[in-house]
């Protein structure tokens, strides 16, 4: 049995005041704390792990990563040959004065690892836009996201929490494809700080997708219509830019006077004759004899001549940037270049693109030398690396998505959209 004990105060005391609550401190749009991140991060993880179709999702993409890997081995091995190819056999006392076997090692890596990147990078970016370009109109439409605003959790908390998970999710299936990518370096020619460049942009840009998709969930009320606006963005940045930079060409070709260092078209000092096989071969008039390719090579230079003639060019040099948001451009651009003997007649798809680039950021040559080592570099353009440009840009992207989503999770919000479940 339990008795209540009431205290009474003495006469003429004031009577106790009752115990204050602690009451929560008030939260800003943008406040950002680890607690209230890791709650949201859970929710969303737990939502996902707990799915079979997460798990399948994952064993299925291990299977296709397999899948590609093998063929790719395969066609490599038919392209570039056998990793130690002879590339001459000389038995001739004329040339050489003995045997001679020249034997060099082709590494297929290259080859093998830009393919199994640029494939994880497009699986990756068809993946990306469904982790998260539901995150925010998905739960509208379940009546969870209402709860989650009117709890002590920030719009930024909400938002950043949701991003995390996404990337999270979507750096699950580049771990998952992580070791194909490592068994392209036992075939050799790659460096591994290659790969880890690699991997942190790869991360990164899978990120930035997330970002996207997530502030396309917050912008309209429909998640395949968020879906779909993610698709297209991805579109507009690996295909649209190379689309567009091809369409430029038109406005940026002109007709420029470009000094030429070349040789004459005929020397007046050789005439042609018909010798007795009925062949046309050249012959000094002074001496009457025939003119041999040392003697040509030997006079080469005093042939050659400055002169200015009108020729089409290309400015490429002002379009670079359209290239340089493309994400292919920016993995292939920042990627370390592979050694010399790696390159030697080796397809490399991440050398071919920075090279490429490169090149059209310096823009056409501003003479040309067609006696001596070829064009003469030009002054007007830059070889620097285009891939900080692009990852720069990349960046803004997802900071802005991130952003307006932060702002579309404010309440009391003002107006939404016809037929937007609140509750």
């Amino acid at each position: 049995m339990s008795h209540v004990v009431e205290v009474v105060p003495e006469p003429g005391e004031a009577p106790a005041a009752p115990e204050a609550r602690r009451t929560p401190r008030p939260t800003g749009t943008w406040t950002l704390r680890a607690r209230g991140l890791r709650t949201v991060v859970e929710l969303e993880l737990r939502q996902r792990v707990r799915s079979a179709r997460w798990r399948v999702a994952l064993g299925a993409w291990f299977v296709v990563c397999g899948l590609v890997t093998w063929p790719t081995f395969r066609a490599s091995a038919q392209l570039v040959g056998p990793d130690y190819v002879r590339y001459a056999d000389y038995d001739s006392d004329e040339a050489f004065g003995s045997n001679l076997n020249l034997t060099m090692h082709v590494p297929r890596g290259p080859l093998i690892f830009g393919l199994i990147v640029f494939f994880v990078l497009l699986a990756g970016f068809l993946v990306a836009p469904t982790l998260s370009a539901g995150s925010i109109n998905g739960d509208r439409e379940a009546g969870t996201l209402a709860t989650l605003q009117v709890t002590l959790l920030s719009p930024a908390e909400i938002a950043v929490g949701k991003l995390l998970a996404g990337w999270a999710a979507a750096v699950a299936f580049l771990v998952v494809a992580l070791p194909f990518v490592i068994v392209s370096l036992a075939a050799g020619g790659v460096r591994v700080v290659s790969l880890a460049v690699t991997l942190v942009l790869l991360v990164v840009l899978l990120g930035v997708v997330c970002a996207i998709g997530l502030g396309f969930s917050a912008l309209v009320s429909r998640t395949t219509a968020s879906a779909l606006l993610t698709y297209l963005t991805v579109l507009a940045l690996t295909v649209g830019t190379v689309i567009l930079f091809g369409l430029t060409f038109p406005l940026i070709t002109q007709t420029d006077e470009v000094p030429t260092y070349e040789s004459s078209a005929v020397d007046p000092g050789i005439v042609y004759q018909t010798d007795e096989n009925g062949d046309t071969v050249e012959v000094d008039p002074t001496t009457g004899l025939q003119v041999t390719d040392d003697d040509d090579a030997a006079s080469s230079d005093s042939s050659c001549t400055w002169t200015t003639e009108a020729t089409s060019r290309s400015h490429t040099e002002r379009t670079w940037w359209l290239l340089a948001a493309n994400p292919f451009v920016i993995v292939a651009d920042a990627a370390p270049a592979a050694p010399a003997a790696a390159r030697f007649g080796v397809p490399d798809p991440l050398g071919e693109i920075r090279d490429g680039v490169r090149e059209v950021r310096e823009g056409p040559a501003d003479r040309e030398d067609w006696c001596g080592d070829g064009a003469v570099a030009g002054t007007t353009g830059s070889t620097a690396p285009v891939w900080p440009w692009g990852l720069g840009v990349n960046l803004l992207l997802g900071a802005g998505a991130v952003w307006l989503t932060v702002r579309r999770l404010r309440i009391p919000q003002g107006t939404l959209p016809r037929g937007t479940r609140v509750a």
